[in-house]
This record gives C-alpha cells, structure tokens and sequence, in this order.
C-alpha cells in the first residue's frame, strides 16, 4: 500500500531509545516513516537500541532500513553518517530528523557543573547543527528536502532547574530559524517540533531509575501537570 513517505529516503538520528516500557520517539518515527513507505537509515550511538529499532521495523517491512552506529557530537562521525546514507540511497536525502537530547546532570543557574553543562549543549544543540550541516548541501544540491528538529516546550517555558537542557532547546529553535530563511530558496523546508510532557522511557523510566521510585509514580505525578490531564506518546510526536 502507499504511504505518505513513497520514494523518499530518510535519516533518523537517535533511532534507538532508553530502556522502558514505552516507545520512544526516535524509535516511533523510523517506524512511522517505515510504514509510510520511506527507506530509512537508523542512527544511534547505542548499537544494540538501534538493533531493536531495525527489528520492529523489519517485522513490518523487511529490507528498508539500514542502521550506522555513531555519536554524532563528533563532527567526523557526522560527516560519514551523510556519506554512508547517500551511498545507501544512491545520493539522495529527502528527510533528516534530528532526535537526539538528554538532561541527566542538569541543575540551576548557580549549581549546574560547567562539565554538565558542556556535555547537554554539545549533544543537544552543537550536534544538531553538525549533522544538518553535512545533510544541507545534498539537499541543496538536488533541489530539496525536509529537516524536523525536536526542541521542547522548555525552549519557552519556565522548567526550574534545567538551565542547560532549556537553553539548548531555546538554540535549537534559533538553529531551525536559521536553517530555514537561509535554505527556503533551495526548497528545503526545516521545522521544529515542541513536546511538553511525553511518556517516553528517557522521560519517565529513567527518571524513576534515577529516583529509586516507581514508574507509575513518576507517570502520574507528570499527567497531573498536564491540562488534558494525561501525557502525549511517542506517536503523538
């Protein structure tokens, strides 16, 4: 059957996900994509997350994904994640979706590590940059393409202490601004998308880990902030 993604070739870079119950959303998706027609190149530094991504994709629809394991915080493992992709997709790019951030180590204004805050600016924002850096001249170069960012509502909401995760999301929204007046000309369309509170395992089983307290707990506590009373899922995103 035909999908929204026939013929088009898509980079996912944080495909894998946190151990947990629920689906993450890089995981959610490459899958999507994947029922959507697309072929898809699963990104990850976790090989063995990124494994399981492929095989769920697989069960469904043999043969459209590929997987190259990097971290992509280090601009030559960028650089190979694009050139392997156009070698896989015969040169061309039609989607790159960014996924990848984390906030473990965050803090306040005053109490936040500047080694913490390194580490979640780099990952969160500086790579983001470098893998739309590389991807942006192929499509350039062949007159199109999509890019999607996942920022955070944090970008413009008060969220206590998480300084460096709310800054980087705020970067992450100017960085897709930028991508995007300065690449419309070139028909590349760049978005980004703001979750608020996601029932993802990065968000709620590692924090309960993190915690020592239940899952359900954490869940519930995150739903009773939510107007609608209940947290979005991956699939939402």
């Amino acid at each position: 059957m035909g999908g929204r993604l026939d013929g088009k070739h898509a980079i996912v870079v944080g495909a894998g996900q946190t151990a947990g119950t629920t689906i993450g959303n890089g995981r959610a998706t490459a899958m999507l994509f994947a029922r959507e027609g697309a072929r898809v190149l699963l990104v990850d530094r976790d090989a063995d997350s990124v494994q399981e991504t492929l095989a769920r994709i697989e069960q469904e629809r043999p043969g459209v994904v590929g997987t190259f394991v990097a971290d992509i915080v280090d601009e030559a493992a960028c650089a190979a994640v694009v050139a392997h992709a156009q070698e896989r997709f015969d040169g061309r790019i039609d989607v790159l979706h960014n996924n990848v951030g984390i906030g473990a180590g965050d803090g306040g204004p005053t109490s936040l590590e500047a080694t913490a805050w390194d580490r979640i600016l780099d990952t969160n924002l500086k790579a983001m940059w470098l893998t739309c850096k590389y991807v942006v001249p192929v499509m350039r170069e062949q007159g199109g393409g999509a890019i999607v960012n996942i920022s955070s509502i944090a970008a413009i909401a008060g969220v206590g202490n998480l300084t460096a995760y709310k800054v980087s999301k705020a970067g992450v929204n100017a960085l897709t601004q930028a991508l995007a007046v300065t690449n419309a000309r070139f028909g590349i369309r760049v978005n980004a998308i703001m979750p608020g509170l996601i029932d993802t395992p990065m968000a709620v089983d590692a924090t309960a880990r993190a915690r020592g307290i239940e899952r359900e707990v954490v869940a519930e506590l995150r739903a009773k902030t939510v107007p609608l009373g209940r947290q979005g899922t991956a699939w939402d995103i």
